[in-house]
């Protein structure tokens, strides 16, 4: 680009980075409309045909002065590899802005109200979009100083991502989009019931003695073409059966709308716990809080007197010589494969960033390494790992009380788990003959 500019400008004076800018400046502002570019990027890029032309054609103008109107009147056929390189060139500095803003917003948006990230399809074009933002990300993952920071500026990027490709994008905590509308054949359904009711209301009213010149026209409407006079004799069995016939309507009704609720609160569920675990839990019902307390309490805060048997120090004893585990070396392999084997969209935690980033935004497993590696060496934990999402889910639907915790851990933390956690492992096995305890 900035070649081309020297050619067309030979007397102006521009860096190539002031002329990056300019041309980010231009395309953030939308000051012209595609469209427009265009039409300026054909006008002002030379074509390589017509240059060759004039060159042939100056040696000739002078004894083939006929052929001068001619030559001016060619049209001008732009090159389709300069086409293709200048419009690579502005969708490139169209995503770099796009990036630079996303990774600015989400610095400065708490963990709590980042917005969602949607599910994107596994296409070729989302494929692409994603190698060519990997380059990009050099340059802001190289001044990251800790893994606060990197997860920030990977959210950031899985944002530009979702924008470019034109994802929907919600913003936390908001409720899905699909419709509360009920179904017109359920309306339908529930005003025969209503009606039924009201009905049947009236038919008691009736047969208690109650004949009030309203009650005996709903009546007769409700006996219409049943050859069924009130002045009859069993009238009273009359009234009786129809009041029978109504509530077996009513129940029959009332069941298919119990099925049609069972089996869309079971379809909705299934697929909210495929695509977002953490809501279905936020979903149910919550737990009592003072019982909450009280059970908790009553496991962690009573003292607990440990039987010291003998045969702890003989372990102890058959411990004191195992060799001491080497020091964990963090490379971007182990951080490649811990990833790998990590599902692409499950539930993430606070800090919104699913393990399908992770994989698509390659030139982050070397800086997750280093700083894991830190972290590691240091003993100390970022403020990312100690910041959770804890629901109380019932072992029993039928007794509350007997609840588990289930923690959702962030992405980045479930990697740095499995690579630590791998590690370890293979210096586990003694102590696991012993202690029946491995380390995970």
């Amino acid at each position: 680009m900035h070649r081309l500019f020297a050619e067309l400008e030979p007397s102006l004076i521009v860096t190539e980075q002031n002329l990056a800018d300019r041309v980010r400046y231009i395309l953030r502002s939308n000051i012209f409309d595609v469209a427009e570019l265009e039409r300026l990027r054909r006008e002002a890029v030379p074509s390589s045909d017509e240059n060759a032309t004039a060159e042939d054609a100056a040696p000739q103008m002078v004894e083939q002065p006929a052929n001068v109107d001619a030559a001016v009147n060619t049209p001008v056929v732009v090159d389709s590899n300069d086409d293709g390189t200048v419009a690579q060139e502005l969708e490139l500095e169209h995503m770099r802005s796009i990036l630079e803003e996303a990774i600015v917003e989400t610095r400065s948006t708490p963990l709590e109200n980042r917005p969602r990230l949607p599910r994107i399809a596994l296409s070729k074009r989302n494929r692409a979009v994603v190698r060519a933002l990997n380059p990009m990300l050099v340059t802001y993952l190289e001044a990251s100083r800790d893994l606060c920071e990197t997860d920030s500026i990977l959210f950031g990027a899985a944002l530009a991502v979702c924008r470019i490709i034109g994802a929907k994008v919600s913003t936390a905590g908001r409720a899905t989009g699909h419709s509360s509308a009920i179904p017109a054949w359920r309306r339908r359904i529930e005003e025969r019931i209503a009606k039924a009711r009201a009905l049947i209301g009236r038919l008691i009213c009736f047969r208690s003695g109650n004949n009030r010149p309203r009650i005996v026209r709903t009546v007769r409407m409700a006996f219409a073409g049943t050859n069924v006079s009130l002045s009859q004799p069993d009238i009273t069995q009359k009234l009786t059966e129809r009041i029978d016939d109504l509530k077996q309507r009513i129940a029959a009704w009332g069941k298919r709308i119990r099925r049609y609720t069972e089996r869309s609160t079971r379809f909705n569920q299934n697929r909210l716990f495929q695509s977002d675990q953490k809501r279905l839990y936020e979903s149910g019902p919550a737990p009592n809080q003072a019982d909450t307390v009280a059970f908790w309490r009553g496991l962690w805060s009573e003292p607990v007197n440990h039987s010291e048997g003998p045969w702890t120090e003989v372990v102890a004893s058959q411990c004191a010589g195992i060799t001491p585990m080497d020091p964990v070396i963090i490379t971007p392999d182990d951080v490649a494969e811990a990833v790998r084997r990590a599902p692409n969209w499950k539930s993430p935690g606070l800090d919104g960033l699913h393990h399908y980033w992770l994989k698509g935004f390659m030139v982050c497993h070397s800086v997750l390494a280093r700083q894991f590696q830190e972290a590691l060496n240091q003993k100390s934990l970022p403020s990312l790992f100690t910041t959770g999402i804890t629901h109380l889910v019932p072992k029993d639907q039928e007794d509350k009380s007997q609840r588990r915790k289930d923690i959702r851990d962030h992405g980045i933390e479930e990697a740095s788990e499995e690579i630590y956690g791998s590690s370890q492992d293979e210096s586990s096995e003694i102590l696991h003959q012993y202690l029946n305890y491995t380390f995970d």
